[in-house]
């Protein structure tokens, strides 16, 4: 720490050394004033070509040179010199201002939208492509509700890739980095045989073998990063006339990863492993049970034969860069096409275009359910006899260990993603030079996705005895229980919609003054989604679901599937037919188990902007903006839903204020500064209602809309060249994402509200009885919903800064580069419960790069060192969740002679947090060769 003090004030020093060098040189002449000058970037955020000084709109824009120079090569980077932008790369989520995407379910959109190319796309993986193949990435901050539309309440993210060329070109590129990191890929282009047509063509292919995490159990794979990646892309460019021109491209892309890229691991837990039977709420046996003491289990098999002392032991609770897990993970992308195309048609004042385009994949996340349990393979119970079962002599419970089922506990999920959409968008727009610019235009998207997902006990060799018809648990398929399909899935959910959205928008700017000029927009938008959901839930050898495997001597298996306080929807209970959202009640196919349910509804909004724009002088702009932004609603179906009792989410709608500076003193030091003012209103924040009564119900997954919220801040990016080939850019922003109306949410990790800092409606009070509603068996006490008014919004630090330093120094044979960066971000909160176990600390990092470029610019050798002190940095706020389970009484001490030793007891083991982290240390060095 005392080292990166030194550093921090070594370049402080440095910098202020080259300003006063500066000083010394005001009067060089005009030669060494022009080698200052800050280079002009050309952006198309608003649909046209224009200077980012000149668009009235708050917007960071990364070039393809500029990502080389400071080191922007992934999102997350990006993140760290963008104001309000935060991204979570373990689960493809971003997140501006404060208003982002907060879950993976495609039934509820994004909040952020990123446009590839003009065509919407609901991932942010693009915007992470190498510099080879993307122009530049302009991030936009603030609703763009006009333009854009689409899901971008909350800001929107423009890709542009690099284009075919009239000159012949070609490039390739090599890069290897520790951890047994390597990137290959080349990209050609220039005119074809046919006149007025180029071409470009492009390929990368990135590979990691090492993990970022050690994975403690022999035989099992480390895992963080460990990817095997390729894409490809082919455009073409046409001139068919002067007056009509397109362009297209088509790419593909594959994924085999082990144990990297988004839905992977990248995260740690420091909290001890589990030792309850079953967790709450229940549905199979913890590996953990086997390393409680008392437990009476034997024949334990650990994996990879590591004592049960090293089993049981979490390894993360003394190194974040260390697990224990016999459950790999794996992801791949198959299928994927991506086309993209443009078509002009040039008139005297006016441009007519038209953008289509579309994205097919089939995307594949397998893992560990839970994530983080212990590496335990398989062990047996004992045979449990109550007092009274051998008769009136056997007067305690008796216990005869290896007399019990053997369970196999290694539990794992299977997540797909089967999707397909198209987007079609006309638009005419003004090309004059008059006081009037406008544009105006008609836009359409269609989706259609399947989001299957399922968990399996991967070893269990039978699920033991059906005790679904002994139980009455087939109610609604006239009490005979379809058969088990015998591929030992334990939670099975298949939802498939269908979401259009269609869109009308205009936008016009007019110029009444050399000085004044306002903007006024309107974009009208309609969304229809609908879709269906089929689920089947077991339960396997849990003691809440009826009876004990010790007791029953058996393992078992019982079909919750038809029990309404786990499936809802079902006639004459809640989540049927009446219940916003849905349009069919729950049935069940008799011949697959599954019960089904359908959905549909509609939503639209009128968003829009007003602006005033005022520029008194050349490289001076200030501007007033507010903007009207709309995000559709949606139904929380399918990843870890079971048909719940309300599905649906209402839209959100925000209203920004924002007034802004675009300043250029001289020619060396540029100044924008943004200081904004969000009214949001129902944020969609997913939240899981945890059963805490001890019975047979299960979580229930719904999106609640926080009625009030807040988001406001300042931000200024800096950008300073003092002297010939110094540049210093700065970044600050001030982030005030708060909720200021929201009450009744109780929360799962804490639902009695005794966390240090919670907001409880009510006193505590004792339950009744246990089985009292809204008890909680685990304190004794009732649940109690919160005031969460005051809370932060997810994902929203405070403070951020982000600091670099480059300096080049010319020789005659070429030039030499040295970039350093620094960036601090500020704790944020996982959840809207402001509470210790939500919050990622504050922490900061440097990176630093060198280049040396060839004075013909035919090859340039980039090495580079991110994370330099390999600290722990943090994507997002921390989750949490309370370790609450069941286990016999007799395994916690009660004694024999109770009945009560036979009977599963509620456990609470506290609650614990898990850390998305930034990665470790990495180097390397990138050679870039350029034929012509």
């Amino acid at each position: 720490m005392h080292f990166k003090s030194s550093l921090l004030a070594t370049s402080a020093v440095l910098a202020a050394a080259f300003a006063a060098t500066a000083h010394a040189q005001t009067a060089s002449g005009t030669a060494a004033a022009s080698s200052t000058t800050i280079e002009e970037l050309v952006v198309t955020a608003e649909k046209r070509q224009q200077s980012l000084q000149d668009v009235p709109v708050a917007i960071s824009a990364f070039t393809s040179e500029k990502r080389d120079l400071i080191g922007v090569n992934t999102i997350a980077d990006m993140t760290n010199f963008t104001p309000g932008l935060e991204y979570n790369a373990q689960n493809d989520r971003n997140t501006l201002r404060g208003v982002g995407r907060n879950t993976n379910v495609h039934a509820a959109q994004g909040s952020v939208a990123q446009y590839s190319d003009g065509i919407y796309t609901s991932s942010t993986v693009e915007a992470g492509k190498t510099p080879l193949f993307v122009d530049r990435v302009e991030v936009l901050r603030g609703p763009q509700g006009t333009l854009y539309g689409r899901n971008s309440i909350g800001g929107a993210i423009n890709i542009i890739s690099k284009r075919p060329t009239d000159d012949w070109y070609a490039e390739v590129r090599g890069q290897y980095q520790n951890y047994n990191h390597s990137i290959l890929e080349g990209a050609v282009s220039g005119p074809t045989p046919i006149p007025g047509v180029d071409f470009r063509f492009g390929a990368n292919w990135e590979k990691q073998t090492e993990g970022w995490y050690k994975n403690t159990v022999p035989g099992q794979p480390d895992e963080g990063n460990v990817i095997d990646t390729k894409y490809v892309e082919g455009q073409l460019k046409f001139k068919f006339s002067d007056n009509f021109d397109g362009w297209m491209k088509l790419a593909w892309a594959d994924w085999h990863n082990d144990g990297g890229g988004p839905g992977s691991r990248n995260s740690y837990s420091p909290a001890p492993f589990t030792n309850f039977e079953v967790a709450n709420p229940p549905q199979v046996m913890n590996p953990g049970y086997a390393c409680l003491p008392g437990s009476g289990v034997t024949n334990v098999v650990t994996a990879g034969g590591i004592p049960l002392s090293q089993a049981c032991a979490n390894p993360s609770s003394s190194d974040p860069r260390k697990f224990a897990s016999d459950v790999p993970y794996q992801v791949k992308l198959t299928g994927t096409m991506i086309f993209a195309s443009e078509w002009t048609y040039h008139f005297d004042n006016m441009d007519l275009k038209y953008i289509a385009g579309g994205t097919h994949y089939h995307y594949f996340l397998t893992g560990p359910q839970p994530v983080e349990s212990a590496p335990i393979v398989s062990y047996t119970l004992p045979r449990v006899l109550p007092a009274g079962t051998l008769g009136a002599t056997q007067t305690s419970t008796l216990v005869i260990p290896g007399g019990g089922p053997t369970v196999n506990p290694r539990y794992a999920f299977n997540y797909q993603e089967q999707e397909n959409w198209i987007s079609h968008e006309i638009n005419l727009a003004s090309t004059d030079k008059g006081p009037f610019q406008w544009i105006a235009g008609l836009y359409y998207y269609n989706e259609e996705y399947r989001q299957p997902v399922y968990t399996t006990l991967m070893d269990q060799p039978s699920l033991g005895l059906n005790i679904s018809s002994l139980a009455g648990a087939c109610a609604f398929t006239a009490g005979a229980c379809p058969s088990l399909a015998g591929d030992n899935r334990i939670y099975d959910d298949r939802p498939h919609m269908q979401i259009t959205s269609k869109a009308a928008f205009g936008q016009i700017d007019w110029q009444f003054t050399p000085q004044w000029k306002t903007t006024l927009g309107l974009r009208y938008t309609r969304d229809d989604m609908k879709g269906e959901e089929s689920v089947r839930v077991l339960c396997f050898d849990a003691s809440a679901c009826g009876v004990a495997p010790e007791l029953l001597g058996s393992n078992f298996v019982l079909d919750l599937t038809q029990v309404p306080t786990v499936v809802s929807g079902y006639p004459g209970f809640p989540g049927g037919i009446g219940t916003p959202g849905v349009s069919s009640n729950t049935v069940v196919d008799p011949a697959t188990g599954f019960a089904s349910r359908t959905y549909k509804d509609h939503w639209g909004a009128t968003t829009g902007t007003f602006g005033l724009q005022w520029d008194p002088e050349p490289g001076t702009m200030a501007y007033f903006r507010y903007s009207r932004g709309y995000k559709s609603g949606g139904f929380r179906v399918g990843i870890d839903t079971t048909l719940g009792a309300a599905p649906e989410t209402q839209p959100e709608h925000l209203d920004s204020f924002e007034v802004g500076l675009k300043k250029d003193f001289g020619r060396t030091l540029q100044a924008n500064l943004a200081v904004f003012r969000y009214n949001y209103r129902n944020d969609q924040v997913p939240i899981t209602i945890i059963p805490t009564g001890g019975g047979t119900a299960l979580g229930q997954s719904i999106f609640f809309n926080i009625p009030k919220a807040i988001s406001q801040g300042v931000e200024l990016e800096t950008t300073w060249q003092p002297i010939e080939h110094l540049q210093v850019l700065f970044n600050y922003s001030y982030l005030d994402a708060h909720i200021t109306k929201g009450s009744g949410v109780v929360d799962p990790a804490d639902p009695t509200a005794v966390a240090a800092g919670a907001k409880p409606l009510t006193t505590l009070t004792a339950c009744s009885t246990l089985t009292a509603p809204g008890c909680d068996v685990f304190t004794g006490d009732l649940q109690r919903g919160q005031d969460l008014s005051g809370g932060h919004l997810p994902n929203a630090p405070k403070n951020k800064v982000a600091v670099n330093v480059n300096y080049t120094w010319d020789f005659a044979p070429g030039s030499l580069t040295g970039s350093v960066s620094y960036i601090w971000r500020d704790k944020q909160f996982g959840s809207i419960f402001d509470r210790s176990y939500y919050q990622a600390p504050s922490y900061d990092q440097w990176d630093a790069r060198l280049s040396w470029k060839d004075r013909d610019n035919k090859y340039t050798v980039i090495a580079f060192v991110k994370n330099i002190f390999n600290d722990l940095g943090y994507e997002g706020g921390a989750a949490a969740a309370r370790q609450a389970g069941f286990t016999p009484g007799y395994a916690l001490g009660l004694p024999l002679s109770n009945p009560a030793s036979a009977v599963a007891a509620p456990v609470n083991e506290g609650i614990a947090s898990t850390y998305l982290l930034t990665p470790p240390r990495t180097f390397g060095v990138e050679l870039q060769y350029r034929f012509f």
